[in-house]
């Protein structure tokens, strides 16, 4: 939809609202275009393409809220939408925190984050990434079969209007390659993948590279062993460590906190994290995976530093949670159009440290290096966790060889407390971090 057509809509909705007698209301236009293409064994599987639009409306009669969402388009059906949301709100309990976003708060001016590709790929070029990545993976010996390679592209479109004479217009791309392979024979197989994503087609790592990686996983994984159950330090692969990061998002959630239901509501201001470890949250990383302009609700975001020298800093706050807790929206709100907005992280990461991977596992005379987790065993709560976990045994500083089918199971508040960072870091996802080690965690073997 045109710029002009988007925002004329979006001002229609609202000024129909407050004619139906709602005293705030803001709208959200979201439009998406999807491409994928799948690829197994040497043939082409699937060749997808979706195209959406949807909008929300969100309307206040005093505290009472209402949000509607609709696909139709159509002059009757949006001129009837703004009624039918005034309706449903004085039908609603009050919410004492409900609110628009400030006024003072609203962005006003939107940095350029490059995070639009306006080179679309074709359908063809989805195909030979897809091709391309998974013929890698198979030429790598000692692989023997494949659960598929794919490409995807997409493109969404936001924008969003309030009463409070807001209105902002973003778009953003993505493209990605992945494959995934099996090595082995019989018992004896192992699996694993790789994939890639960025804004820009132009900064994909190539599929190629991509597929031998995935190989080259999938065959060190061979003859796994078990060990026994004890205490020692564990490595997480960059793969994994970013989970840990994600871990601390939930925790630092305003709603979570103003719930009562995370384990570090009591952490503001305190140690959470060793001395050394910075985590950092850019809504403006040029062409970051997250990178918007402004946040759900039109307030201008900005870099925030979560935790700054092990310090925990700052809630991850949206309007409501914020009035909730008696302080200002950090400007983390993230929404869809058919439910209010909550506080989520952007370009979130764990800052690189000093050590080399290699020198952070010099000392270690057994442990484990993790990289791939099972299940979701972490209460957000007690901050206990138990991951089911595959990798490889370290032994005298080296990796030694496979390992499977074990448990991995501490506290996050000790684990936090406990965590060096290597100096790897990479931003390949929306969440990322380094090679981490963490010390005294229990593994549950034979």
């Amino acid at each position: 939809m045109a710029r002009a057509d988007a925002e004329q809509m979006l001002a229609s909705l609202i000024q129909g609202a407050k004619a139906a007698g709602a005293d705030a209301a803001d709208a959200l236009f979201v439009e998406n275009v999807a491409a994928s293409v799948s690829y197994r064994l040497g043939k082409l599987e699937d060749v997808e393409r979706a195209e959406s639009h949807d909008l929300g409306l969100r309307v206040f009669v005093g505290r009472k809220i209402a949000f509607v969402s609709s696909t139709d388009f159509s002059k009757d059906s949006l001129a009837q939408l703004p009624g039918r949301a005034v309706a449903m709100a004085r039908l609603a309990p009050e919410d004492k925190f409900a609110g628009l976003a400030p006024r003072e708060r609203l962005a006003t001016s939107f940095p350029e984050l490059d995070i639009e590709d306006k080179n679309e790929p074709a359908a063809e070029t989805l195909v030979e990434w897809a091709r391309s990545t998974e013929g890698a993976a198979m030429a790598v010996p000692g692989v023997t079969n494949s659960e598929g390679g794919g490409a995807s592209f997409s493109r969404t479109g936001v924008a969003l209007a309030t009463s409070e004479g807001f209105y902002g217009r973003y778009a953003g791309t993505s493209s990605g390659i992945g494959v995934a392979v099996v090595a082995g024979e019989g018992t004896g197989m192992e699996r694993d993948y790789d994939q890639a994503s960025a804004r820009h087609a132009c900064d994909l790592e190539s599929a190629e590279a991509i597929g031998r990686s995935a190989g080259a996983r999938a065959v060190k994984r061979l003859n796994p062993r078990k060990v026994k159950s004890q205490a020692v330090p564990i490595v997480y692969d960059p793969r994994v460590s970013a989970g840990l990061v994600g871990h601390l998002a939930g925790a630092i959630s305003g709603s979570s906190i103003a719930r009562g239901v995370s384990f570090l509501k009591d952490m503001m201001g305190k140690a959470v994290f060793a001395p050394a470890i910075d985590i950092i949250d850019d809504p403006h990383r040029v062409r970051g995976l997250r990178s918007k302009p402004f946040d759900g609700e039109g307030v201008a975001n900005r870099r925030w530093t979560l935790i700054e020298n092990g310090i925990l800093k700052t809630w991850l706050l949206e309007c409501a949670s914020a009035r909730q807790l008696g302080l200002e929206t950090t400007g983390h709100a993230a929404r869809g159009t058919g439910g209010p907005p909550m506080p989520a992280p952007t370009n979130l990461y764990m800052a690189a440290g000093t050590l080399t991977p290699k020198a952070l596992m010099a000392d270690i005379r057994e442990g484990f290096y993790v990289t791939e987790l099972i299940g979701m065993g972490v209460n957000g709560v007690t901050g206990d966790y138990s991951r089911g976990a595959a990798g490889f045994w370290i032994e005298n500083g080296e990796i030694a060889y496979p390992v499977s089918e074990i448990t991995i199971a501490g506290n996050l508040k000790t684990m936090f407390a406990n965590l060096t960072a290597a100096n790897d870091l990479e931003f390949k996802h929306g969440t990322n971090a380094p090679t981490v080690r963490i010390e005294g965690m229990t593994v549950a073997g034979a």
